[in-house]
């Protein structure tokens, strides 16, 4: 059997003001065609289908369009909701997909998703476990301690009837972590992980009884503790945090139980994101002004500031998105703007922002608790706050 592994779509998002969607129209057909060439049996959607909870029409029809081709082709396909999709909205009309062997888990309900599928080999579980809190999980298991996103996941294997013997495989939305390895950060999940990951890290060896994870939440393609264990990344750079990002897609090859091949297919965007740092007038030199249709982050040294900037880098690279001065001003600038955030910011307030930035809701009493807790046992905040 030949799975391809997806997550992170975020269909319909915009960058710096610029849509995404012509990017994502484009990137989408061409993993069509590697499901073509590939001839994949089941592709896996491991959340973050779209950008926002409450998507745009183009985003749906895209998406739509998407999960028809797969049907027409033939190809099984199971998606799970991550944490900026709304549950309900993913959810919608996903008994009446099943039978175009389109599989959708949204909300867990108490109960791991399996699904039984067969190859020449025999039978392979694939289970679906969308994106859970703490709080979720607890409210079908309120005997047991269940205060971490963690406890939570491994509550929910645990309840499962999980068979270590036969071929499982997992698509699950969550901060996965190694015993010594934690995943290298790439994009806009970055700032949220770094700030509430305390509570939101799952260890890797949960997932021990299943021969395939594929994992969603973090943009950068990569494995975790195993080789398959596997964070497939965006397919497409979001932020000037991804621009040395190479972006591909897993192919997993199953054989007998315990023989899993993974190869990572490279993916080529309509339009690359870039990083230019320097001076103006070196940065537009004719001979350094290379693919001018890209997305390009701009960093200039000059120190003055150079009037209308933004309209002179237009002319040679359309798609500049940002431009951001560094310079003697500028250090000192965000030196003393960082001092006086902190300064004014409490922790439970910047916590907060970050978690309503990063799950477009409010933190719950009970989560700020346990970050505060965590904070406090770390040295981050002391006992007054």
């Amino acid at each position: 059997m030949k799975l391809l592994h997806l997550s992170d779509l975020h269909i319909g998002k915009s960058v710096n003001d610029f849509s995404m969607i012509e990017d994502q129209k484009y990137i989408l057909e061409q993993i069509l065609s590697v499901i073509k060439q590939y001839n994949i049996d089941a592709v896996l959607i491991a959340g973050d289908i779209y950008d926002k909870s409450v998507p745009s029409e183009e985003a749906v029809k895209l998406l739509d369009h998407f999960l028809c081709s797969l049907s027409e082709s033939g190809t099984e396909t199971f998606l799970i909701s991550g944490n900026h999709d709304s549950d309900e909205r993913l959810n919608f009309g996903s008994s009446l997909f099943e039978a175009k062997k389109i599989h959708i888990c949204a909300k867990y309900n108490g109960i791991l998703y399996q699904k039984e599928c067969q190859d020449e080999f025999g039978k392979v579980n694939i289970c679906l476990l969308p994106f859970v809190k703490a709080s979720q999980v607890k409210f079908y298991f309120p005997d047991e301690k269940i205060e971490s996103y963690d406890e939570a996941v491994r509550a929910v294997l645990s309840h499962a009837d999980v068979d270590a013997s036969e071929r499982n495989i997992l698509v699950t939305h969550q901060f996965a972590v190694g015993k010594h390895e934690e995943p290298k950060l790439g994009g806009s999940e970055g700032t949220a992980v770094l700030n509430v990951g305390a509570v939101e890290k799952v260890g890797v060896d949960c997932f021990d009884d299943f021969d395939y994870v594929a994992l969603g939440h973090i943009h950068s393609p990569q494995k975790i503790g195993r080789e398959t264990v596997r964070y497939s990344g965006s397919p497409l750079k979001y932020s000037l945090s991804e621009v040395n990002s190479d972006k591909s897609v897993p192919v997993v090859t199953l054989g007998e139980k315990g023989e899993v091949g993974v190869e990572l297919v490279p993916l080529k965007p309509l339009r690359d994101m870039r990083h230019l740092k320097g001076k103006l007038v070196q940065l537009l030199d004719r001979k350094n002004v290379i693919s001018p249709e890209d997305y390009i982050f701009v960093t200039l040294t000059d120190e003055e500031p150079i009037e209308q900037a933004m309209d002179i880098f237009r002319q040679h690279y359309r798609n500049t998105m940002k431009i951001v001065y560094d310079n003697m001003h500028t250090r000192e600038a965000g030196q003393m703007d960082i001092t006086k955030m902190t300064q004014e910011r409490s922790y439970p307030e910047l916590l907060s922002d970050f978690y309503e930035m990063m799950y477009g809701c409010e933190i719950s009493e009970e989560e700020l608790a346990i970050m505060k807790e965590a904070a406090k046992e770390a040295g981050i905040i002391d006992e007054t706050d």
